[in-house]
């Protein structure tokens, strides 16, 4: 039974190596079951953190192609997949060995590289993704308020060039005579004279089906006149 176990567990280790965007590996000696479990809740769904056997850890590795963790694999240890974001779970590893100084963080692998302690402290020291995905929201709106006030200063000039003129109309309104076109009032009079022309063809239309309409009820009224003088 022995053999068939420790190939189950090589492949479920190698799954974890494949699934997981990054993996951070740890000393866990001397850290108390419950305070495992407070790890493991903290890191989160997207994080599993595992205690692993070095010798099945290293053919895992090898069989998922994760080359240069084998350094790492030193004394009692334990390995956060992390299948969310990286920095995160880098954060709260180290954030909890500051609390907890029995958990060492002893390096990680991510995008292909092996990664030193230092490197996963720096990697904590990162903005979330999260964080990076808000500030990216907050530049393109204020790109949008920008363009916004681009698109707005040309009506503002126009509103104000208008209000002068219309102040300048108030204090001498013999300027507005001066100030109008004469076109206007041409194309108003010539407007005036085609109007003036157009019902003359139009009328005739018209007048037939007011005619039906007056004769219509009258033609009954006959008959009946007609009927009464022969009886």
């Amino acid at each position: 039974m022995a053999r068939p176990n420790k190939a189950s567990t090589v492949a479920e280790l190698a799954d974890h190596f494949r699934d997981s965007n990054a993996a951070v590996l740890t000393e866990y000696r001397g850290l108390t079951v419950a305070q495992l479990k407070t790890l493991r809740r903290t890191l989160g769904s997207t994080v599993t953190y595992a205690v692993v056997k070095n010798t099945l850890t290293k053919i895992a590795a090898k069989d998922a192609g994760v080359a240069g963790v084998d350094d790492l694999l030193a004394g009692p240890s334990a390995i956060a997949f992390v299948k969310g974001d990286a920095v995160d779970a880098a954060k709260v590893l180290r954030t909890f060995s500051k609390e907890n100084p029995a958990l060492v963080i002893k390096g990680g692998y991510m995008d292909g590289k092996t990664l030193s302690a230092d490197e996963v402290q720096k990697l904590a020291d990162l903005e979330s993704r999260e964080v990076l995905l808000s500030k990216l929201a907050g530049a393109m709106k204020a790109k949008q308020s920008q363009a916004a006030a681009l698109l707005a200063a040309p009506l503002a000039t126009t509103a104000r060039a208008l209000g002068a003129l219309q102040r300048k109309l108030e204090a001498d309104p013999s300027a507005a005579t001066s100030a109008a076109p004469e076109a206007p009032a041409d194309a108003e009079a010539q407007t005036t004279d085609a109007e003036a022309d157009a019902p003359v063809e139009e009328t005739p239309a018209e007048a037939p089906a007011e005619a039906t309409t007056e004769e219509t009820p009258e033609a009954p009224a006959a008959a009946e006149a007609e009927e009464t003088t022969e009886g």
